[in-house]
């Protein structure tokens, strides 16, 4: 099984100074940033270096703040088939909280409640069953 450490994620409400903090502070470089209108958020990520683990800054477009420990949102995971690792950790008891209906993304969490997001390698695996029908079945 080959899996890839992709990136933490943090909440922010202030993506000036977080970004201030993280190229001026840390001296990472911003890699890629997607901004939602729909959504009404922004992914904004940064890395020692191009291809390196990143961080990704979430910043939600309203107004709400955050307080001590609910800035961090998950762990991200590349792996080569996301069907059969979902399956193996189902197999080893872990509740898959967002399966990978769509062949690409799933979430899980961890024996101590941090949500781990699996991300299929290059892009998405075609849909397949059991998987394609599952609910969600908590938050992660």
């Amino acid at each position: 099984m080959s899996i890839k450490y992709l990136h933490a994620m943090i909440r922010t409400a202030d993506p000036e100074a977080s970004h201030e903090f993280y190229t001026k502070g840390l001296g990472l470089t911003q890699t890629r940033r997607y901004d939602s209108e729909q959504g009404q958020f922004s992914l904004i990520y940064y890395a020692t270096e191009e291809g390196a683990p990143e961080v990704e800054l979430t910043h939600n477009w309203d107004d709400r703040t955050y307080s001590g420990g609910d800035q961090f949102g998950h762990l991200a995971f590349e792996v080569e088939n996301i069907y059969e690792v979902c399956q193996n950790l189902q197999d080893m008891g872990v509740t898959v909280l967002r399966p990978p209906r769509d062949g690409h993304m799933a979430f899980i969490k961890d024996p101590n409640g941090i949500s781990i997001e699996l991300l299929q390698k290059d892009g998405s695996l075609a849909p397949q069953e059991p998987w394609a029908s599952m609910p969600n079945t908590g938050s992660w």
